[in-house]
């Protein structure tokens, strides 16, 4: 990969397709979490949550800008590193979590830091998109592709995951592993893997799944499954299945979603306005804030803005036409699409429920930092790409 003078104009070199959405979504954060939150008393001060999601953004946008500098060969070798502190933060979280949010959720992914929380999985995740980029990058450069080489290569992306898996599964997340196993399914699909390997590989993981939740409607099945499993996992599925049988409950916050969404009809109540009570409406259901203020209209407008952030990723990755920088896209284009798929599915009750945030809209600020430094790669490749001639594919 050889220097070449860049003279192009630094306004030019910004992927404005990628921060004008990503404005778009900020403000459309900030509405929605100051509408969740006025209509939560258990939310705290409008005004505070409103101010800290901000504060936040501030701190994500500093980060994006310190990210747009490194260019393909410094994030290279840059992966190992943050792939290594990334799994130090997550052994370290298993001794120094917090107790209180382990109290309400079971979960050991969060420290306590003063007032504030921090689940470092949120940043493992560019963090091992990063090292699975490289990995892939040097398998092929070295090996090429082979039903041999191929397999071998699918052995070292899953002993990558391998680490990540262990931890998430003592941290009890299985949402945010489901997150790690939809980058690496995205990885694979680009890295040139032979599809006589890959059609088997996902037919048999789509039958496991599907062979999972069948087992989840049986008594018998449980039993087996709770080795696995947590009982209000099972819980969470019985809901998905059957959200009106138990409304009080164990679906009560599903039920609640889907009763604000619909309330919404199609053009929503306005501005401001719900009527429908949703639990932990400011980060999980979220989505549910914009359909009953704006209805079917505003729901697919937000769907649109993501549709439009993902298409100018891709365009930024064939207009860079490297081979290391379409592993890292893709991974993040995964995370965020999972991410959408998840959050509004499970607010319509298209998916089970799970601790999924809706990507640069609900609040907290580990996701959105996760998120924006996935954005910081995605501008880095317009920043840098006209800097370089790509010879080869492994050329560095």
């Amino acid at each position: 990969m050889a220097k070449v003078e860049n003279k192009t104009d630094w306004f030019d070199r910004i992927a404005w397709g990628v921060v004008i959405p990503i404005v778009l979504l900020a403000l459309i954060s900030l509405y929605s979490i100051w509408v969740a939150s006025v209509n939560d008393p258990r939310s705290g001060s409008p005004v505070k949550s409103v101010l800290m999601q901000a504060i936040w953004y501030v701190i994500s946008i500093v980060i994006v800008v310190v990210v747009m500098q490194f260019d393909a060969e410094q994030l290279f070798r840059l992966a190992p590193i943050v792939y290594g502190i990334g799994i130090v933060l997550l052994i370290a979280v298993l001794f120094l979590y917090n107790r209180q949010v382990f109290a309400d959720t079971g979960a050991k992914s969060w420290f306590k830091l003063g007032p504030l929380t921090f689940q470092p999985s949120e940043v493992m995740k560019p963090a091992f998109i990063l090292m699975l980029a490289r990995v892939v990058q040097t398998h092929n450069a070295k090996f090429g592709h082979t039903i041999k080489s191929d397999w071998v290569l699918i052995g070292k992306i899953f002993l990558w995951l391998l680490p990540v898996a262990v931890l998430l599964k003592a941290q009890n997340d299985f949402g945010t592993m489901l997150v790690f196993i939809a980058i690496v399914g995205g990885v694979i699909l680009v890295s040139g893997i032979s599809w006589k390997i890959i059609v088997p590989i996902y037919a048999v993981v789509f039958v496991i799944g599907a062979t999972a939740i069948l087992l989840v409607v049986t008594p018998g099945g449980q039993a087996f499954l709770g080795h696995f499993f947590r009982a209000y996992q099972f819980q969470r599925i019985n809901s998905w299945l059957s959200p009106s049988q138990d409304t009080s409950s164990g679906a009560y916050q599903l039920w609640q979603s889907m009763k604000a969404i619909g309330s919404g009809q199609l053009f929503g109540q306005g501005f401001g306005k719900v009527s429908v009570y949703v639990p932990v409406r400011s980060t999980d259901m979220i989505f549910s804030v914009i359909g009953e203020s704006f209805g079917f209209v505003g729901c697919c407008t937000l769907i649109l803005i993501y549709f439009y952030l993902i298409f100018q990723m891709v365009k930024i990755t064939f207009e860079t036409k490297n081979a290391f920088y379409s592993y890292i896209s893709t991974g993040i284009i995964m995370m965020i699409l999972f991410h959408v798929f998840e959050n509004i599915g499970m607010g319509i009750d298209l998916l089970p429920l799970t601790g999924i945030p809706l990507p640069f809209v609900s609040s907290g600020g580990s996701a959105l930092i996760g998120n924006m430094i996935g954005i910081g790669l995605i501008l880095s490749m317009k920043w840098h790409h006209k800097d370089y001639i790509f010879s080869t594919a492994g050329d560095f």
